[in-house]
């Protein structure tokens, strides 16, 4: 554990670091309370829509190219990963005390939403 002059020497104020951490982390678990509560809708929404995809094609009332549909997916998933992240150190020294404040309230609040 580093001592307060190493601290000092970096220049970190340790109140304002806990400030940051600790905001960081309200928002996050607020955020990922919403989220598991929007990803659940979300889920709900798609699913009852393929079943009435299903059963309205069972009735050969509509038809669904399922490849098709599946395909669509796979590449809109393709598409968000192929774009290249900025410079990450720079990213994650920035912003680190308030991530880490925030993932940890993310999981928290994901976990219990």
């Amino acid at each position: 554990m580093p001592g307060p002059d190493v601290i000092a020497q970096l220049g970190i104020d340790p109140q304002k670091l806990g400030l940051e951490l600790g905001t960081g982390a309200v928002i996050g678990g607020i955020i990922g309370f919403a989220a598991k509560k929007v990803a659940k809708l979300i889920a709900v929404i798609v699913g009852l829509e393929l079943a009435l995809f299903k059963f309205l094609e069972s009735r050969d009332i509509l038809t669904v190219n399922w490849d098709k549909l599946g395909a669509t997916f796979m590449s809109a998933s393709d598409a968000a990963t192929a774009e290249a992240p900025p410079t990450w150190v720079e990213t994650i020294l920035s912003t680190l005390s308030v991530s880490a404040g925030f993932t940890g309230g993310f999981f928290l609040g994901f976990k219990r939403g």
